[in-house]
């Protein structure tokens, strides 16, 4: 039988293994680092556009906040306008108020009985005057419950004095100023 030595083809067959195994491994580290590079720089990007996307939602916000203190002020600035229109309205409501209070004075007035002061308070008058005798006074505590303006006469004080052959009552009286339903609409 012949004798064949193996050992440089086991040798040569390990070598060529070997040579396959590194290459194999270097192949898996170049795929491997591949894979990690690709990978980090997808969820660096993936970070990179979240925060732009954030830094683009607080700049909104902060422009949001902006345009609220904008309406804030507007929103104050409507409240005082409203009040000062709310307050002109009263006043030029108030207007013919007075008109129709002396109006309202003269043609209740019965003959016979003069006034010597008005004083408002409020919605409250104080009325002083002088008459010829307690029943004027009546009947013109009588017209002013009638009318439409005025509400709730109460009399206060009645003197009675002589001046020559004529007695005088002086009177104070107090009555509740109102508006009528029909002037309020206007």
């Amino acid at each position: 039988m012949t004798k064949i030595n193996l050992l440089p083809w086991r040798a040569a067959l390990r070598k060529k293994r070997q040579q396959e195994f590194i290459a194999i491994l270097v192949g898996a580290l170049v795929l491997g680092a591949a894979t990690w590079f690709g990978g980090h720089m997808y969820f660096a990007d993936r970070v990179d556009f979240q925060k732009a996307r954030n830094r683009l939602v607080q700049q909104e916000i902060t422009a949001l906040d902006a345009r609220i203190a904008k309406i804030q002020d507007l929103e104050k600035t409507k409240r005082q306008l409203i009040s000062r229109m709310e307050v002109i309205q009263k006043l030029q409501a108030g207007r013919s108020g007075v008109v129709h209070l002396f109006e309202e004075l003269s043609t209740t007035l019965p003959e016979g009985l003069h006034l010597s002061s008005l004083k408002q308070s409020g919605v409250q008058l104080a009325i002083a005057g002088r008459a010829e005798s307690n029943a004027r006074i009546s009947r013109y505590m009588e017209n002013l419950d009638s009318s439409d303006w005025f509400s709730d006469p109460k009399l206060n004080v009645i003197q009675v004095s002589e001046q020559g052959q004529t007695r005088i009552s002086s009177f104070d009286l107090q009555v509740r100023q109102s508006v009528p339903d029909d002037e309020e609409a206007r």
